[in-house]
């Protein structure tokens, strides 16, 4: 005989609801992949290391948290409480069920409410070795634990900064309706199973009976009705959350596990809006970790942080400021516990808010930039550290020095490498440039390419596909230095080094920089460094702020610099140095200038500026 109740209905309509929804929602995602992405999710899934290394991170990321855990161990626990615990009681509950029925066909809700159903009387709550008294005792632990990180949830309300988390969200009425059903599950679990334990005298947990018990005995109505109400309450819980999820914060539970599936088959975001762009903004868990770490609030600035532009997107609606107020540092990028690439959804938001504009850049001919001579180096130097012709000096008195043939591309007539137009979302009209840029780089005949300027050495690599090496002066030089070619004799005191967003975050290159520097200077530590740093405030990538807010951004860059005080501030970014020094108390360098002033008096002069004709070192360094 089956056993039913009316109570199970929300809760057995609920699921029902939640499952083709999501299944809908998911087989509409993966059809409107792209051809080849599509071929790679079927060939992927039909993978077994490919499918259980998705497995792995999905446990380790979905259930266990292990980015949260990182950030704040309190943080962590909350977390992977409900996840994994939830899970573990769905799948425990499944196993005893199995045992009480004999069958493995059992009722989607049937494990859910099997203590309504079940009242085993022969054996005591605290007789855990036998199979009935361990399902009860560990049915029990596993709502303690949930019920455990529950509690943590409502501490996080008032006392978030125990958390890791000084601001915390705001909440949609959807995710109102879906938080207060979440909290209420699990009490209601509680009360329903130990009503009906104290009811039977029997049947409950280490938990659960006692507290039965004590409630049977208080209740001043008959306790079989106290527990049918509260069977009612824990369905609905369960029910409105399950038919509400979909349009709350919480479809970043199963989303997210689709979204690992996509990264691990090598599914990538586009240029423009896609199922991947979607998968990414329903994985957003709006968990507010983003928030803290955004330097906007310095500024003032409350309303553009990331999560509340995916909130945006996913409701579709984004305020065209939004899109735009935003420095693209990659820091909110970085904390994400999911991992959304918030700086490509950003970057799409602004491709469509200017699409159709057209730009000409025809006219740009080696008439007007004059053709480049022919080297197996080539030194773009990038618009801004043409507006910081220091770093430019300093780099060609050291090729000068190590004796490189090189080629100064943009010496007479500076093109943009083509990334500011990307970063307003024009990369349709950035192609003019690179196209250009490409023919040129091309005639040099050239091995090896370096920039000085972080935001041109990202946009080379990302997006001109050059068939030679590519590489920041910080490791160009630092090359030249291993390979001898330089030698350097002056050593600087007590210098802090800042990390560009384009070189750090944006490119991986942590190490060359601080090699180098140690090579001729005494490093002095940075409270926030790394993949950690601080944007100096200045960047290409905001274009709703004001100089005030700029400088307000830069402010408190500059104090974390200088906690250790320091008598240098280098970086390795002309835009970071421009915007610092306008601010800093104390000298700053760029990383090549240091390397400049650190050769042998004889040979620490103003460069020419002519490329160097004398034999060629190149080779050596390719």
């Amino acid at each position: 005989m089956i056993n039913f109740n009316l109570f199970v209905l929300p809760f057995f309509l609920g699921l029902i609801y939640l499952v083709a929804k999501i299944g809908k929602t998911w087989y509409r995602w993966i059809k409107a992949l792209p051809a080849i992405d599509k071929v790679k999710f079927i060939a992927g899934i039909r993978h077994p290391q490919l499918f259980l290394s998705a497995l792995k991170e999905v446990f380790l990321e979905a259930l266990i948290h292990r980015r949260m855990w990182k950030r704040n161990p309190l943080l962590g626990y909350m977390h992977m409480s409900f996840a994994l615990g939830w899970f573990l009681l769905i799948v425990c509950g499944n196993i005893e069920s199995r045992f009480y029925s004999g069958t493995h066909l059992n009722a989607p809700y049937y494990p859910i409410f099997l203590k309504f159903f079940i009242h085993d009387k022969l054996v005591l709550f605290f007789e855990v070795f036998s199979v009935p008294g361990f399902f009860r005792f560990l049915m029990d632990f596993l709502l303690l634990f949930v019920l455990s990180g529950l509690v943590l949830a409502l501490i996080k309300r008032q006392k978030s900064k125990w958390f890791g988390l000084k601001r915390t969200t705001e909440f949609q009425l959807t995710d109102s309706i879906s938080l207060a059903c979440l909290w209420l599950i699990f009490p209601m679990r509680l009360l329903a199973e130990s009503y009906t334990a104290g009811y039977y005298g029997s049947g409950g947990g280490f938990m659960t009976q006692p507290l039965g018990n004590l409630l049977v005995a208080i209740t001043p109505f008959r306790s079989d009705y106290a527990a049918y109400s509260m069977w009612w309450g824990y369905s609905l819980s369960l029910g409105i959350f399950f038919i509400t999820l979909p349009y709350s914060r919480y479809m970043h539970i199963p989303t997210e596990v689709l979204l690992i599936f996509f990264r691990h088959l090598e599914i990538q975001p586009k240029k423009w809006y896609s199922s991947f762009s979607d998968v990414e903004v329903q994985a957003c868990s709006r968990c507010g970790v983003c928030i803290d770490v955004c330097q906007l609030n310095d500024a003032g600035i409350n309303d553009s942080q990331a999560v509340y532009f995916i909130r945006g997107v996913r409701d579709k609606y984004v305020p065209e400021e939004i899109s735009r107020k935003c420095l693209l540092c990659g820091r909110c990028q970085e904390v994400c516990p999911v991992g959304i690439s918030t700086d490509s959804l950003r970057l799409i938001k602004r491709r469509e808010l200017v699409s159709g504009q057209a730009s000409d850049f025809s006219y740009l001919t080696t008439q007007r930039t004059g053709a480049p001579c022919q080297g197996e180096v080539v030194y773009f130097a990038g618009c801004m550290s043409h507006l910081t012709p220091a770093i430019i000096r300093a780099m060609k008195g050291i090729m000068e020095q190590a004796g490189i043939s090189y080629v100064h591309l943009d010496e007479n007539g500076s093109v943009c490498c083509g990334r500011p137009l990307m970063i307003a979302g024009k990369d349709r009209q950035a192609q003019g440039l690179i196209d250009f840029n490409k023919r040129l780089i091309g005639l040099t005949h050239a091995k090896l390419l370096v920039t000085s300027c972080p935001i041109c050495y990202r946009v080379f690599r990302e997006e001109y596909n050059l068939p030679i090496r590519i590489q920041h002066h910080s490791q160009f030089i630092l090359e030249l230095v291993k390979t001898g070619k330089i030698p350097l004799q002056g050593h600087f005191k007590n210098v802090a080094y800042h990390d560009p967003c384009d070189l750090g975050r944006g490119s991986g290159v942590y190490t060359a920089p601080r090699e180098l520097l140690s090579k001729i200077a005494d490093l002095v530590p940075v409270p926030q460094d790394a993949n950690n740093a601080l944007c100096c405030g200045g960047s290409l990538g905001i274009f709703e702020a004001s100089q005030q807010q700029h400088n307000a951004m830069t402010a408190v860059t500059l104090d974390m610099l200088m906690k250790n005080q320091p008598e240098i501030l280098a970086t390795a970014c002309p835009l970071c140095k421009k915007t610092l020094e306008k601010q800093s108390p104390v000298a700053v360098k760029d990383i090549a200038e240091l390397v400049y002033e650190s050769l042998p008096k004889p040979v620490y002069f103003a460069a020419s500026g002519q490329s160097h004709p004398a034999k060629s070192y190149a080779n050596e360094l390719i």
